[in-house]
């Protein structure tokens, strides 16, 4: 069976994160998913929604249904809305479905960033902890038993045979239009 590889759902500190990094990725995820169920319950209720959020960098980012100014201006008391405008309708059922199209790719995106960030993360981990192991032809001969040493002499021996193979091919390639190539050979 497969090892976990995220911490799941969990509870977090109701509180400031620290780190700008973590804070901006919150915010992002967070922000979707405001705006997913905002999405959601326009979709299932008909009701008009408007949210206007500014980013901890000060950037704003809206969401309205049917549009953040219809919304405002409703509020306002400025709304002059045309009950019978079919073309309206019409115009804001083509918005919502595009709306759901969107919001899905960048639920889609989200998602494959949070995937990538995390194979940085393992490969990041990984080459850390190969820095602080020597290589196995660094390790003193002392220090290994009889096993290893076959073992290391095979892969030495595979890797000389590798190495007159790509040379032999360079070799013939560089020369075919030349002298007769010159071929080594393995004791």
């Amino acid at each position: 069976m497969a090892a976990k590889k995220t911490r799941g759902r969990q509870k977090i500190e109701m509180k400031k994160i620290e780190n700008e990094n973590d804070r901006m990725i919150a915010f992002s995820k967070r922000r979707s998913g405001i705006y997913k169920k905002a999405s959601e319950l326009a979709t299932l209720t008909g009701a008009e929604i408007g949210i206007v959020v500014f980013s901890p960098s000060g950037k704003p980012f809206s969401f309205g249904y049917p549009s953040l100014e219809a919304v405002a201006n409703r509020f306002l008391g400025l709304n002059q809305e045309h009950p019978n405008d079919n073309t309206r309708l019409l115009v804001e059922a083509h918005r919502r479905v595009r709306i759901s199209e969107l919001n899905q790719q960048h639920n889609e995106l989200l998602r494959r960033l949070d995937e990538e960030n995390a194979r940085e993360k393992i490969l990041k981990q990984n080459r850390k902890g190969k820095e602080t192991q020597p290589h196995w032809w660094e390790t003193p001969v002392n220090e290994i038993n009889h096993q290893e040493l076959l073992q290391m002499d095979a892969a030495v021996d595979d890797l000389h045979k590798t190495f007159l193979a790509k040379l032999n091919e360079k070799t013939a390639a560089a020369s075919s239009s030349m002298a007769p190539p010159m071929y080594f050979h393995h004791k």
